[in-house]
């Protein structure tokens, strides 16, 4: 659902742009209370927090890469916004998608740089708002169990894809520019969407599961689970006793992050070859509709890896593949980078404030 430039015009663009800076601001501060804790002692988990949610925006741009058949000659792929908000939070999962995008639309050309704001609102903001609202909905109504929070998961992301091509029909309404009927837009758009909203959901819901199965306490919207585990005795079904849980800082995320990265590495190196070349939901709708009459050329069509491909190498698979590894690197990167520098922020805000009361006794 990547908008390109020329699909909306510069005033609405511009208003969009406007708005996803602020949303990315408030972000920017909700992040620091979910990567570095609400209390100064809870703030060290932000050196596990910031690196995890810099592999959540690879792994979102390398299953991105994966297109996969939603209908005859048309394809999707996954948003990301669900899966960020459940893994790492709403406001950083908001900050995730926002850097796959950059990363996206600066290095690959993919997704109009004018229309970077319309992206970031399409699909990272109304994404997480929508995904979350309905997982934590449901999450009041079900069960406090692991398979409420992976049904939850899935109900979230599957709405939230339409729900993204809600947003992308009232972008048109406003500033579209092409003379096209928005009741066909509309219809076309989330017809499609739907479909994908179903990949979405089980991408979303398989991946929340497996980390559920190792590493629950990883898990931002399974934080308040408190399942305790069963045992059989005499047949029946009891409580097993609580035990201390091992201290956050015990507990090791190396081998979660290193299997996460090397899986992104596999699937934007290697099984993104396979993906389908149909195109995606956005793209059909906008040739069938007549939406892309006024498409402009990328900013950055010229760019070394433009369109997922490495420049001057000859075979498509080593192309490919070698792009989709560098875009996995320059993601974590800076994700990271970004994530730990709010991390930073947030544990030098515990700090001010824990010397404060100190300072003004000594006064």
């Amino acid at each position: 659902m990547h908008v390109p430039d020329g699909f909306i015009d510069a005033p609405v663009s511009i208003a969009a742009g406007v708005a996803a800076a602020g949303a990315v601001a408030v972000s920017l501060r909700g992040a620091r209370r979910e990567l570095g804790g609400t209390s100064q002692a809870e703030g060290s988990g932000g050196e596990r927090a910031a690196p995890l949610a810099g592999l959540v925006a690879a792994f979102i741009f390398a299953v991105q890469m994966l297109n996969f058949p939603v209908a005859a000659g048309t394809s999707g792929h996954l948003l990301g916004g669900a899966l960020a908000a459940i893994l790492v939070g709403p406001y950083t999962g908001v900050l995730c998608v926002s850097v796959v995008l950059l990363m996206q639309g600066v290095l690959f050309a993919d997704g109009g740089l004018t229309a970077l704001g319309v992206n970031v609102m399409n699909m990272a903001v109304v994404t997480v708002v929508v995904a979350y609202a309905v997982f934590r909905g449901l999450l009041k109504l079900l069960p406090g169990t692991r398979r409420s929070v992976t049904v939850a998961a899935f109900a979230g992301a599957l709405l939230s894809v339409p729900g993204a091509a809600v947003m992308f029909t009232l972008l048109y309404a406003l500033g579209g520019t092409t003379d096209v009927p928005l009741g066909k837009v509309f219809t076309a758009m989330v017809g499609v969407h739907v479909l994908i909203g179903i990949g979405e959901a089980a991408i979303t819901a398989a991946t929340v599961g497996a980390v559920l199965a190792v590493r629950p306490d990883l898990v931002h919207g399974a934080r308040r689970l408190a399942a305790p585990l069963k045992l059989r005795v005499g047949g029946e079904l009891v409580d097993a006793p609580a035990a201390a849980p091992a201290p956050a800082a015990a507990r090791s995320t190396r081998p979660v992050w290193i299997t996460g990265l090397v899986t992104a590495l596999v699937l934007a190196g290697f099984v993104s070859f396979y993906a389908s070349s149909s195109p995606d939901g956005l793209e059909k709708v906008a040739a069938d509709k007549g939406i892309d009459q006024k498409v402009k050329e990328h900013a950055a069509a010229d760019s070394p890896l433009a369109d997922y491909s490495v420049k001057d190498i000859g075979d498509a698979r080593l192309s490919g593949g070698l792009a989709g590894v560098i875009g996995v690197g320059a993601t974590v990167a800076v994700g990271t980078g970004i994530f730990w520098t709010v991390r930073r922020r947030r544990a030098e805000d515990l700090t001010a404030a824990s010397a404060s009361p100190t300072a003004s006794t000594a006064l």
